[in-house]
């Protein structure tokens, strides 16, 4: 009997060609697409997750002769990513809701309905790699840096990672194309999606202005003194390292530094006023077991950001703390954070979210 694998098909060349790989190496695949909006889909440009791409992902499964089905997920979504993104807007925070939608949906509840149907393996088109090594599995960077998606994927533990499978990580995505491209899927040139499902035509602003209010509050721009320069459009429209769109002039560039929610205040300052030291990690979670206090790492806070050194400098029930070996700068709460090997770069050892930031040494 063939082992059966369920792929999540977003209706983009990525999974597509992750579908087309499990066919050939001789799984039972079957394909499914998540329906995550109520209604019409909010934005039809983003290349993935509305009704053309459902369509392009239901003709993807016909030319490989697999059955496809829709699930509606629309209502976990809205109660888990979408209600999130909005309390992070609203609480000074910058959210990713991409990697929300992994740690609660595709990992979460589509991994929970794959398993229960007898799936022995969820599939989907990230470029990342699994290996299994002595009983144990290690989540590592996909080959091709500039598509590498293993940032997203710190919340994958042994649990996951034993029936999971990420079958482009091993290829670049000019070779995924090609792949497409020889097996006449109709993806195959399909440009990639950008921008946020759920948010129309792409526009944050716009969103955050109709559907945030508590966001959307003109309130001060402060410096660190708490001078008042100015009036910001309300919170959710600055993020931690934003320099452009401040209304401000100052004679030389100024950063939001911080944004308070509770004063509805936006804090600005100069260049190295953006250092820090060090982070709060909520939610921390680890492919294998936590590392040591004093574990050096490779500290990721954007997705195809540099990996900075640092170590582990607690671990405990109620989260972790890294230090950076030098500062860094614009480091953004309600962002992910991920931490490599230091011996090992391309090794995922886990993260969590950026809860907060530490300040950095003080030069003597």
């Amino acid at each position: 009997m063939k082992p059966k694998a369920v792929v999540a098909m977003s209706g983009g060349v990525d999974s597509s060609v992750a579908a087309a790989l499990m066919v050939e190496a001789g799984y039972d695949v079957t394909g499914v697409m998540l329906k995550l909006w109520r209604g019409e889909a909010e934005n039809n440009a983003s290349g993935c997750c509305n009704i053309y791409a459902a369509e392009d992902a239901r003709r993807v499964a016909d030319s490989l002769d697999i059955p496809f089905y829709c699930l509606n997920f629309a209502e976990t979504f809205e109660s888990t990513v979408i209600r999130n993104f909005h309390d992070d807007y609203a609480g000074g925070r910058t959210p990713n809701p991409c990697v929300r939608c992994n740690q609660w949906i595709k990992f979460g509840t589509l991994f929970e309905r794959a398993r229960a149907l007898g799936a022995d393996v969820l599939v989907t088109g990230h470029y990342a790699r699994v290996r299994a090594e002595n009983g144990h599995f290690r989540l590592l960077r996909g080959i091709d840096p500039a598509k590498d998606q293993s940032y997203v994927l710190w919340m994958l533990s042994q649990e996951e990672l034993a029936h999971v499978r990420f079958p482009i990580g091993e290829m670049n995505k000019t070779e995924t194309r090609k792949i497409a491209a020889e097996l006449g899927l109709r993806t195959a040139a399909k440009p990639d999606s950008q921008e946020i499902c759920f948010v129309r035509n792409g526009d944050t602003a716009a969103y955050v202005g109709t559907r945030i209010p508590s966001a959307s509050t003109p309130g001060p721009i402060v410096d660190r003194d708490r001078r008042v320069l100015g009036t910001h459009r309300g919170i959710g429209h600055y993020t931690v390292g934003q320099r452009k769109g401040l209304g401000i002039s100052l004679g030389e560039p100024v950063f939001v530094t911080s944004i308070d929610a509770s004063a509805n205040e936006v804090t600005v300052g100069r260049r190295h006023e953006l250092a820090v030291g060090g982070l709060v990690v909520a939610e921390a979670s680890f492919v294998d077991s936590p590392p040591a206090p004093g574990t050096p790492v490779l500290v990721q806070h954007r997705a195809h950001g540099e990996a900075h050194p640092g170590r582990v400098a607690a671990t405990d029930d109620s989260g972790l703390e890294v230090a950076y070996d030098r500062a860094v700068l614009a480091v953004a709460p309600g962002q992910s954070v991920g931490l490599y090997s230091a011996a090992e770069p391309d090794e995922l050892l886990g993260g969590g979210i950026i809860a907060a930031t530490r300040p950095a040494p003080v030069p003597a």
